[in-house]
């Protein structure tokens, strides 16, 4: 099993990038996917949830509107695209799949996101 993140980076205040984070192992079109991040000194905090088919999406408020989770089951493959970045957006993402029944769980490695001038 393995959960693959990319596509972070150093990117300015108000820019935007996009996460990609690739499946091999398990099925990964009956997993809901979810994305979190963990900035220095914090706790991992929830960013963004889809479920398995894609139909249905959950947000951070601290992210919403500016944040898009979209998952391609034939790629095995799910996306965070992110706009109008903040400094405090600043952390390492971790992308994570798991049952509806919470039984088995799975994590990424990590891609650092920095925003900063």
């Amino acid at each position: 099993v393995q959960l693959v993140e990319s596509g972070g980076g150093l990117v300015q205040p108000g820019g935007s990038l996009r996460l990609s984070c690739v499946a091999s192992g398990f099925t990964f079109s009956i997993y809901v996917m979810s994305w979190y991040r963990q900035s220095p000194g914090k706790g991992r905090e929830l960013v963004a949830t889809i479920n398995s088919a894609g139909g249905s999406t959950n947000y951070a408020n601290s992210v919403k509107g500016r944040f898009t989770i979209s998952r391609d089951n034939g790629k095995n493959t799910v996306f965070l695209q992110m706009n109008s970045l903040k400094p405090e957006d600043t952390a390492v993402y971790f992308c994570k799949a798991f049952t509806t029944r919470g039984n088995l769980v799975y994590w990424g490695q990590g891609t650092q996101v920095t925003v900063s001038s």
